[in-house]
């Protein structure tokens, strides 16, 4: 690939990211005329439309799509190759500060660092752990793990895992009580066990898929909490429907303690995501870090 190649894939993921060609040229550096021109080539280059504009938006077309997401993941594999020399490239040492929603530490982060830290005795890793909504650069951070729907944009990602569902379940003895909802707009009229994520006002939205389409169901009940595993505990003792990761809460369904509600309106989305911003020149602790939890994911 020549420096002009990868330049107008940058452009062209930057303005599909961004959402405008105003706000990639920003991003970018460039003039917006520039921008448009630098398009124009790599359309004709590749002999078919990649964007579709309009006076208000941008978006891309079907192949646009397709283009900006391979390269998205050729450049992940370049940034990956590159924190895996430096990691390999001397006794990596010194700090790593890890930013995880609960979840991701249970799932990945609990198991992995006692190993990582007899491997790299030398490497110090601080690890935040809470559903809060942060950004990486602001705070400090040299990697996190989150859903892979809610990661900031310009910033290298790796799948941690496969995709995941999460389903709406309830004790036995409060469906005998209370009825079961067909439909997830029937959850309006039941006892619901409300999360609100840290530093948001609202609480959250349940959300279902149904023809081809996710929507969302507002939510209440008499309880609100800020830890899921909590409200599967809630659930567990009857006071009412929660709502969370299908494997989470596999372990209920098998016992009988819960019961698996409006599964036909449940989809998959994006598991967990190991990312950080695409710096050029990385610490040798944070590239082994990333090496590290990369290699593990792969095997499992």
């Amino acid at each position: 690939m020549t420096d002009g190649n990868y330049s107008d894939l940058r452009a062209l993921r930057c303005i599909i990211d961004k959402g405008s060609f105003v706000a990639a040229a920003r991003e970018l550096r460039v003039s917006r005329s520039a921008l448009s021109e630098t398009i124009r080539r790599l359309e004709q280059r590749v002999g078919t439309q990649l964007l579709n504009r309009t006076t208000r938006s941008v978006s891309p077309t079907p192949a646009g799509a397709r283009l900006s997401s391979r390269f998205s993941e050729a450049s992940a594999e370049i940034e990956a190759a590159i924190a895996e020399a430096g990691a390999a490239s001397g006794e990596a040492a010194g700090p790593v500060s890890v930013h995880t929603q609960r979840l991701g530490y249970e799932l990945f982060l609990r198991p992995f660092l006692s190993g990582f830290a007899q491997r790299f005795p030398k490497i110090t890793v601080e690890v935040q752990i809470d559903d809060a909504a942060i950004d990486i650069a602001s705070g400090g951070f040299d990697v996190a793990i989150r859903l892979g729907e809610l990661i900031e944009q310009d910033v290298v990602a790796f799948p941690l895992q496969s995709e995941l569902r999460q389903i709406a379940v309830a004790a036995p003895a409060y469906l005998a009580q209370h009825g079961i909802p067909q439909h997830p707009r029937d959850l309006r009229d039941h006892l619901c066990i409300c999360f609100r994520w840290p530093g948001h006002a609202a609480l959250y939205s349940w959300e279902f898929y149904e023809r081809g389409a996710w929507f969302s169901v507002p939510v209440s009940g008499p309880l609100i909490i800020n830890d899921q595993r909590a409200t599967i505990d809630a659930a567990a003792a009857g006071a009412g429907i929660a709502f969370w990761v299908e494997s989470e809460v596999q372990p209920y369904l098998n016992d009988g303690r819960l019961v698996a509600l409006l599964t036909d309106y449940s989809a998959s989305f994006p598991g967990f995501m190991l990312y950080y911003l695409p710096q050029r020149h990385r610490s040798a602790a944070a590239a082994a870090f990333i090496s590290a939890l990369r290699e593990v994911a792969k095997q499992s």
